[in-house]
């Protein structure tokens, strides 16, 4: 019999991806990731987030009703390196991280690799909404869910190929309203649990995370435009990201238009703020890209995500390899954030995808020269 390891965060999804394991005729091991540290105020993460103490609780429920084991795994010390570290360093320097592919990257699927092998378990399974066939050039292929209101195809690029030929996705196939309607069917305790939507490891508004764990991130500071001139003080960096509008207490712009974050400054203490056209850019640089897909040969036309929901942008490769990608996009995208993941798509396949470090226009590149 085919051995299965199950993520189970204590959500509905992961609930049913055990259910549907189990009724398969699989042996499936629920295992629940503690990510949590203790803060010296007590303070664990938003009660109701996956992975948390209560999670953990649901989860151990749920695979007592679909009849399989659980094992609760410590993963305290690398989420709080990696993960947590990763979302203070960001912020700090201006950019807008990605908890969820960060812990996909860093922590997640290649611990549940490392816990099945500990267990005897042939493959990995967890809740995700995407789907994998076989590839045209052998292995594995990921592709986005048939929902695509729940799609998660655009967290999972970081999983490596070789971890990928073990992974399955019990229901990556389904739309989340059936994903409901079975696990009330099979009364598992979580069929009506609200989905999380918020960062699992931050209780409130995240800003005020940020005050509290990075301090100079709430340092007020001067708001400037395209020129360099001052037009305003904002309230430290955590409170903007490219592209926002609101919030941001400043008059309209010259043309009448509002003003938008289109650059943050950290290492100046500074938000730059344009205009909408401003905030254009047709220029993607990616670092370290991790390939699902042989790599893309230079001139190859893509699609690229750089938003979890946001549209998929025909695009161009303009330069590989190992450390850097560049894509030039057939139409110049509005407000793309450095620290976003830009995920690369054929179709509804995922090629690869990477860190966003830099963005730029190539019109303002020729008015400069």
């Amino acid at each position: 019999m085919t051995r299965v390891l199950c993520a189970m965060s204590g959500g509905v999804d992961s609930a049913v991806a055990a259910h549907l394991l189990a009724r398969q005729g699989f042996e499936v091991v629920g295992v629940t990731m503690a990510i949590w540290p203790e803060r010296p105020s007590g303070e664990n993460g938003r009660a109701g987030g996956c992975c948390s103490l209560g999670a953990a609780d649901d989860a151990r429920r749920s695979a007592r009703a679909a009849g399989v084991v659980h094992y609760t795994l410590d993963m305290r010390e690398p989420f709080e390196r990696h993960v947590i570290a990763d979302f203070e360093r960001e912020y700090a320097a201006g950019r807008t991280p990605n908890p969820c592919v960060e812990c996909n990257r860093a922590i997640k699927f290649d611990a549940l690799v490392a816990k099945a092998d500990e267990l005897g378990c042939d493959l990995v399974a967890t809740g995700h909404y995407a789907r994998l066939e076989a590839a045209p050039e052998g292995g594995t292929a990921l592709l986005a869910s048939t929902d695509p209101f729940k799609d998660q195809s655009y967290v999972l690029y970081p999983i490596r190929r070789d971890v990928l030929e073990r992974v399955v996705f019990p229901v990556g196939g389904m739309h989340k309203g059936a994903v409901r309607a079975l696990a009330r069917e099979a009364r598992l305790p979580v069929w009506d649990k609200p989905d999380s939507v918020e960062i699992c490891f931050v209780a409130g508004d995240y800003r005020d995370y940020l005050r509290t764990a990075r301090p100079e991130t709430s340092a007020p500071g001067p708001f400037v435009d395209g020129a360099g001139q001052v037009v305003g003080e904002h309230r430290g960096v955590a409170f903007y990201t490219v592209g926002q509008r609101h919030g941001l207490g400043l008059a309209p712009a010259e043309d009448g238009g509002p003003r938008y974050v289109v650059a943050i400054d950290a290492g100046r203490n500074a938000v730059v703020v344009g205009s909408r056209a401003d905030a254009l850019r047709d220029i993607l640089e990616i670092e370290r890209p991790n390939w699902l897909a042989p790599v893309p040969e230079i001139g190859r036309a893509v699609g690229v995500r750089v938003r979890a929901h946001g549209p998929v942008a025909p695009a161009r490769v303009a330069h590989v390899d190992d450390d850097l990608l560049r894509l030039t996009l057939d139409t110049p995208a509005f407000a793309p954030a450095p620290g976003q993941a830009a995920v690369l798509y054929a179709g509804e396949r995922v090629l690869g995808g990477g860190r966003l470090v830099r963005t730029a226009s190539r019109d303002r590149a020729r008015q400069a020269s």
